[in-house]
């Protein structure tokens, strides 16, 4: 049996759109919203099944990757987040790559040679790493603007507390992807997907625009987001738009749950380094060096979590 398993944002949907097309196959797909990154406990693989892992941290699926490859199962895995220690394992090849601009779609991108590059494109501006987009795209005659909405849009519907906040579930936006020869050839044959997400992403960000200020000074800002759907939904994108008007400056955009914050925190685009130390001082932060994230940041952690953002930035 096969198992693909994907990170639920624009860089694990598009990953798989291109290995697919390159090695097409009938797999059990596994997936959920960005944030929902322990996905290998949903795979009860046995010897001489496949497993494609893409877009999700090795550190954070360490114990059920290690049971996965001990059963026998095969494992290959395209990864940018932070690692860990890592495993080493005969049943097992890593791409793993976590310097600060590169995204999992990339390193795919390198393993087809380049068989995909449009898709490999979006996929990088979807990721907020619009000049590695640009460079992929020299001498390709893209239409770039096309392709930064498709992974922006893509990436915007991976966010939510739950999957009952996104648009699509990322497996179904996956299958609306999937067989398309090229990102240009889904926009011309499905015009209906990204009008829905650009929609829902303007009224969202309209209301983001308007958000509370926590701190800011000329290394970084932090911001407040109410406990509503369209916060969850818009606050890593409203990061990233933050992030590219002031790339010197960090940010951190919280939005508000119960008992505590959803933290998506975005190093300053010039140096891309620190937001995954930062959010690993929390019990439930993760990500990578250009951007990472806590789940549940408790109340009462507040006024560390400020101290720690201005120590690291």
């Amino acid at each position: 049996m096969d198992y693909d398993v994907f990170n639920g944002d624009a860089d694990g949907i598009i990953s798989l759109v291109q290995l697919r097309l390159s090695d097409p196959r009938e797999a059990e797909l596994v997936t959920g919203r960005k944030r929902d990154i322990n996905l290998l406990d949903r795979v009860q693989a046995k010897a001489g099944d496949r497993v494609t892992v893409l877009d999700i941290s090795l550190r954070s699926n360490l114990k059920d990757a290690q049971r996965i490859l001990d059963e026998g199962a095969s494992v290959i895995y395209f990864d940018h987040h932070n690692a860990g220690e890592g495993i080493e394992h005969s049943n097992l090849e890593a791409h793993i790559n976590t310097a600060g601009e590169i995204c999992t779609a990339v390193l795919v991108d390198q393993y087809l040679d380049g068989a995909h590059r449009a898709w490999a494109v979006a996929a990088s501006f979807g990721d907020n790493f619009p000049a590695m987009a640009e460079r992929l795209a020299n001498g390709h005659d893209l239409p770039l603007e096309d392709l930064k909405t498709l992974g922006e849009m893509a990436n915007y519907n991976g966010y939510g507390a739950s999957v009952a906040d996104l648009h699509f579930h990322p497996a179904d936006l996956y299958q609306e992807m999937a067989g398309f020869a090229t990102p240009m050839a889904f926009l011309a044959e499905k015009p209906d997907v990204i009008g829905k997400l650009t929609q829902g992403y303007a009224d969202d960000f309209h209301m983001a625009e308007g958000s509370k200020i926590l701190t800011s000074d000329e290394n970084g800002e932090i911001r407040v987001l109410p406990d509503a759907a369209a916060s969850r939904r818009i606050s890593g994108m409203f990061g990233n738009q933050l992030a590219q008007q002031n790339p010197d400056r960090a940010h951190a955009i919280l939005t508000e749950q119960k008992g505590g914050f959803l933290v998506s925190i975005r190093a300053p685009i010039s140096s891309r380094a620190g937001a995954d130390t930062l959010a690993m001082q929390f019990e439930t932060g993760g990500g990578r060096a250009a951007a990472a994230g806590i789940n549940h940041l408790k109340t009462g952690d507040l006024d560390r979590f400020v101290g720690a953002f201005r120590e690291a930035f």
